[in-house]
């Protein structure tokens, strides 16, 4: 009796109006509402507890916090997806504290700059000692852009020579060219450096003044003169790298007969040419050197599909933090509760919520937690560098770099929208959780876009978004959640005030991991591959990915 009186039961439930409508509703909604607050609360409390001390890369917290996704994404059913079958991708890195003289020796009667004051430089090579001395070419922008009709080095030979530039890119200054005020990735001292080396220059000395470099000179004092971490990768041309004061570029070319002001102008201009100024300068790097190895973690939901199932929507997020500062009223952990145990608590829901509902797109899905994003997007790097898909076979990345713990909201945003059909794919999500899509245009002129995890893979071909929060929050004032923002990055933001604190919420996050599985689904389950818009500065680099 018992027996029979259970299978009523189930028979009941199975056919009860509820299970059908489970059962009907289309599979993104279905994986939307198998996502869960406790799989959010759950790592997000283990990977921001004092016990990870902060999760600096090279330390045991950031190695406990890849061992614990391990541990996830095997309780997930997720396969092994990184190096020799394991679900770990070696990251190589070295690490550089330099000091540095920059001293011209020809040209102009010889002087020495003071580090720190007129100047910071660092090597571009994994040595303890590097010099280069040549002549200093003023390049503008330093910008090659064929889509934009826009080339700073009209095929003059810069082999060996030291190029001068200016950041940013000409639409700072001409709303017509380029994207106007909103930065593109032309106008980033990496993009920069990158085509140096591609001429064949000895060094790069970069030009800094508030406006173009969006911070002040105290931020490329401080950031350029402690550790310098990147990918232990093979050298190139450039020796050096490194930044001129405004005043300091004004005096070395004065006694030349140049204006800087005058030759910033002209810099902005299309029928610019590179300028010898006569200079003769040397650089030279002194370094302490230390390698270190991490690890990116990646696991994957196979698709269904046998035709697509090879190719992958990467799902994104790192693990990694600061580590351990100088302590304030007794607390010296960084713990990176917003940045980015939250977003790497993100994914996990979402892994979770795919796992559990049985929902399968035709491509397969890759949850990667990246190391080292703090040392400057290394891990993305190296996945980027040495992915474990074929380029071609990566057909787009969703990352999470910091979730919403304030509370829920009207609207969510994301970064990169405007960049590919992603956008679409976004926006359609978004209604589907009753969202509006907001724009924020401060962090599109400040390029933010470029400053994250989904950016390797941009720059390598791969169309990539980046999510964000809302600023429209529920049961708050205008403005609430800009100023919330405002507090986060002045008494939080990578200080050891980035704690769990009482009054946060999961509600917010919960939308984006909605929104984040709807989009992840519907760019696996598509016939095709996202593409990029023709205007941006990412679409040749696709068009080489996909071999056209």
């Amino acid at each position: 009796m018992h027996r029979s009186a259970l299978a009523l039961v189930l028979v009941l439930v199975a056919a009860s109006p509820r299970a059908d409508a489970q059962r009907a509703s289309p599979p993104p909604a279905r994986v939307a509402a198998a996502i869960r607050a406790d799989a959010i609360w759950a790592p997000l409390r283990f990977l921001a507890d004092d016990l990870l001390e902060g999760r600096a890369t090279g330390t045991r917290g950031a190695e406990i916090a890849a061992q614990y996704l391990v541990a996830q994404y095997m309780a997930l059913g997720l396969e092994p997806a990184g190096d020799d079958g394991t679900y770990l991708h070696s990251v190589p890195i070295v690490t550089l504290r330099p000091t540095a003289s920059l001293d011209v020796v020809g040209g102009a009667p010889a002087r020495a700059l003071l580090y720190r004051e007129d100047f910071v430089a660092w090597a571009e090579r994994a040595d303890t000692l590097v010099s280069a001395a040549g002549e200093l070419v003023f390049v503008g922008f330093g910008i090659a852009a064929p889509e934009w009709q826009w080339d700073d080095y009209k095929d003059v030979d810069l082999r060996g020579k030291i190029l001068l530039m200016l950041v940013n890119d000409p639409g700072l200054r001409d709303p017509s060219v380029f994207r106007g005020r909103i930065l593109t990735y032309y106008g980033r001292w990496t993009y920069k450096l990158e085509e140096a080396a591609r001429r064949g220059a000895a060094g790069v000395l970069l030009v800094h003044t508030d406006e173009m470099a969006t911070y002040g000179w105290a931020t490329v004092r401080n950031s350029w003169t402690s550790d310098q971490a990147r990918l232990d990768r093979p050298p190139t041309s450039l020796a050096f790298a490194g930044w001129l004061s405004q005043s300091a570029a004004s005096e070395l070319l004065r006694p030349r007969g140049f204006d800087l002001d005058a030759l910033m102008a002209r810099a902005a201009r299309r029928d610019f040419r590179p300028l010898a100024t006569g200079l003769e300068i040397r650089v030279t790097v002194r370094s302490t050197l230390q390698r270190v190895t991490t690890a990116n973690v990646i696991g994957r939901l196979p698709g269904f599909d046998p035709a697509l199932r090879s190719e992958v929507v990467l799902v994104t997020a790192h693990y990694d933090h600061h580590g351990i500062a100088a302590a304030v009223n007794g607390d010296s952990i960084m713990n990176g509760a917003v940045d980015n145990a939250s977003g790497v608590a993100g994914i996990l829901a979402v892994a979770d919520a795919f796992a559990r509902s049985g929902v399968r797109p035709r491509r397969s899905l890759v949850f990667v937690g990246f190391a080292a994003e703090e040392k400057g997007l290394i891990g993305s790097e190296a996945f980027a560098e040495r992915p474990p898909v074929p380029p071609a076979r990566i057909a787009a990345v969703l990352n999470l770099d910091g979730a919403n713990l304030y509370g829920a909201t009207r609207d969510i945003a994301v970064l990169g929208g405007d960049q590919s059909s992603l956008g679409r794919a976004f926006e359609r999500a978004a209604r589907a959780e009753g969202l509006r899509v907001s724009v924020d245009s401060a962090a599109l002129m400040r390029g933010l876009f470029f400053r994250s995890d989904h950016f390797p893979l941009a720059r390598a071909g791969v169309p990539g978004l980046s999510w964000q929060g809302g600023s429209d929050y529920v049961g708050r004032p205008a403005g609430w959640g800009n100023e919330q923002e405002e507090i986060y990055n002045r008494e939080r933001y990578h200080q050891v005030t980035d704690e769990i604190l009482p009054w946060y919420t999961v509600d917010g996050a919960l939308q984006q991991a909605r929104v984040l599985a709807r989009v992840a689904w519907a760019v696996a389950d598509a016939p095709s591959q996202p593409t990029w818009h023709e205007t941006s500065e990412f679409h040749a680099a696709g068009d080489r990915r996909l071999g056209r």
